[in-house]
């Protein structure tokens, strides 16, 4: 168990992390557990927070290599390690930084699944078809999937974020939902007319069809019958794969997370701006976003072969 003095730090660290930059109840239980372990391996050498070395870091990483941590683990816990220390810093709590000049392992960051405009047209073309000829409660599940997919790829909500939208979010002109994000940070995110319209079909049927709308009870926007209240994220990968099975599109292709993948890049490969697509995605750091720079890259280098004179057929021969 960590010392009086380490379990205090620990604690400081997180408190900050959770009054400064608004981290989240799993964030900070994830920074707790790695640096927990990672105390716990200093005081096995004798060691503490205040005294601790730089090559006692680097044998922590071995050992973390040898455990068979991945390099994105040992990357974050590296990462963890190395705000204690700048935090304990600036507090006065200790006099050096001993992980300042430590590097991680390279990570090599994989792209985004994502996609097509034309597979989430199919997509949203199945999910369409889906609603005619059914009937009651059939009918509300069509179409709630139909206005969760709209919503879902003209937001580019994550999934928490969108089965916890409360129905009061629609109560202004529906053109611009309010979302609080990770953190409990809130941005404004447009929505745009299919998603409107799939909503206000969704939440009309009660007045449509006779006795639907007591189906449609509580305070959240996509309703379920479940104990939170809303439809569950497990729940909805399911539907949303059976659908991909009717689209023609392969189901472990498809989930809500690569339909916000879908969203982001499409913005980007059709000229949208870095920083905008980081304000819609509620992305703290730009780093976040820039995992969809292939998009970027793509784009310049089809630029470069299709407008460069010298890309031109017999340009080679040209002077």
């Amino acid at each position: 168990m960590a010392s009086g003095d380490e379990r205090g730090h620990l604690a400081l660290f997180l408190g900050m992390l959770a009054a400064e930059r608004g981290a989240a109840s799993n964030t900070l239980e994830a920074y707790r557990r790695d640096l927990g372990d990672f105390i716990a391996f200093l005081k096995r050498r004798g060691a503490t927070l205040a005294n601790a070395q730089p090559a006692a870091i680097g044998d922590y990483l071995r050992t973390c290599f040898e455990a068979g941590l991945s390099a994105a683990s040992r990357a974050r816990r590296l990462s963890a390690i190395r705000q204690l220390f700048r935090f304990l810093v600036a507090e006065g709590l200790i006099a050096e930084d001993p992980a300042a000049d430590l590097t991680g392992p390279k990570r090599k960051r994989p792209l985004p699944k994502t996609l097509s405009v034309s597979e989430v047209d199919r997509l949203i073309e199945s999910a369409r078809r889906r609603i005619e000829g059914v009937e009651g409660r059939d009918l509300v599940r069509a179409l709630r999937l139909h206005a969760l997919i709209e919503t879902l790829y003209a937001t580019g909500l994550r999934v928490s974020e969108l089965l916890g939208l409360p129905r009061s979010v629609l109560a202004g002109d529906g053109r611009v939902l309010t979302v609080r994000g990770k953190g409990g940070r809130e941005r404004l995110v447009p929505l745009n007319g299919p998603a409107r319209a799939a909503l206000e079909r969704y939440l009309n049927v009660g007045h449509e069809r006779e006795g639907v709308g007591a189906m449609l009870p509580g305070k959240w926007l996509f309703a379920s019958r479940g104990a939170g209240g809303h439809l569950t994220r497990q729940a909805f990968a399911l539907e949303l794969k059976e659908l991909a099975r009717q689209a023609g599109l392969a189901p472990e292709r498809v989930s809500p997370h690569v339909l916000r993948h879908a969203f982001a890049s499409h913005l980007l490969d059709r000229g949208a701006d870095l920083r905008a697509v980081q304000r819609l995605l509620g992305h703290a750091d730009i780093s976040t976003t820039q995992i969809y720079t292939h998009v970027l890259e793509e784009r310049l280098r089809k630029l470069v072969l299709e407008r460069h004179p010298l890309a031109r057929p017999g340009s080679e021969n040209s002077t």
